[in-house]
């Protein structure tokens, strides 16, 4: 590629070009056949945008507010995992990058770097993303860890009960890094002959399949913090999670790392938003590349979007997206 990058896809390239093919096709690889992963971006495509014309842009504010925490611009870093494999310091650099931009960053439970060792890294507002364990007490001890570190706010992730058959992890016998977050509750040494350890690291953590509606109630008794669930497609689902008490909602199809052939988000992001009808916030994930891709998830009702593809460019497109009034 010649010159400077100037969009994210193009420090995409740079990336695929840096990394080690294993580790690029975890960061860039959906389940299966894909076909959610590229229905992800392409959806956006056939979203046009309908400008106004003459109206006053001479000041233009981005900022905006999730949960009642001042962000710079409607656009959070979602939780993504194992970081290190892509720069030494880890999770570590993306919370003090998030602090730079004046933006929440939201920490995966599958973080190279400690809950702790990103919570004392840098003075910010920050969420953290579990799951739900059979151990409950595995959970208990991340969330409420968490909590004592001052992260503002717990985003479970509900539409994993097993993970997604992600082929290329498979094929390459993907081996998974130490995960900080889990010494002393389980074994982090997990390896395997057949596929990707990674596969066998959740069997041995054991996400708990038997997670249901009345477990939200579980959650919320462990913490006083507000929980978002990340992973609704459906309005059924949304209001189901509005009469259970959550705080927020992330419309959200696993970046399509999850069960492949599930609707894009972004074609069902007006759906969800009618049936909450303003009871929550709804944030948004999936798919998002240029600013103009925030701009069309924000015209549908998202409060703000998630992207772990980010860097600058997309608050350098959102604001001339702004030009249409």
């Amino acid at each position: 590629m010649e010159g400077e990058p100037v969009n994210v896809n193009e420090f995409q390239e740079l990336a695929r070009q840096a990394l080690p093919k294993i580790y690029y096709d975890y960061y860039s690889g959906g389940a299966e056949d894909e076909y959610t992963l590229k229905q992800n971006v392409e959806a956006f495509q056939g979203i046009t945008i309908r400008p106004r014309i003459l109206v006053d842009i001479s000041r233009i504010d981005l900022s905006t507010t999730v949960l009642g925490y001042k962000i710079s611009a409607p656009i959070l870093i979602a939780p993504s995992a194992k970081h290190k494999w892509a720069h030494p310091e880890g999770e570590v650099a993306t919370a003090r990058a998030a602090a730079a931009c004046d933006t929440i960053m939201i920490l995966s439970y599958r973080s190279t770097c400690t809950i702790e060792e990103v919570a004392s890294s840098c003075n910010a507002v920050r969420f953290f993303q579990c799951y739900v364990y059979k151990r409950r007490d595995i959970s208990a001890n991340l969330v409420q860890r968490a909590e004592r570190c001052g992260y503002k706010a717990i985003v479970l992730t509900v539409d994993s009960p097993r993970l997604g058959r992600r082929e290329k992890d498979i094929k390459n016998k993907m081996v998974n890094p130490q995960l900080k977050n889990f010494e002393g509750l389980v074994s982090t040494q997990v390896s395997t002959d057949d596929g990707s350890n990674i596969e066998a690291f959740d069997a041995n953590t054991a996400f708990d399949a038997s997670l249901s509606w009345k477990d939200i109630g579980w959650l919320r008794s462990i913490t006083n913090l507000p929980v978002l669930l990340k992973g609704v497609l459906t309005h059924e689902d949304a209001i189901k999670a509005v009469e259970v008490g959550v705080d927020g909602i992330v419309v959200s199809n696993h970046g399509a790392r999850q069960l492949d052939y599930v609707p894009p988000s972004i074609s069902v992001l007006e759906e969800v938003v009618d049936a909450v009808k303003g009871k929550v916030p709804v944030l948004f994930d999936g798919g998002i590349r240029r600013g103009t891709d925030v701009f069309k998830a924000l015209a549908l009702g998202a409060q703000a979007v998630l992207s772990c593809r980010l860097e600058g460019q997309q608050f350098t497109d959102l604001q001339q997206r702004e030009n249409t009034g």
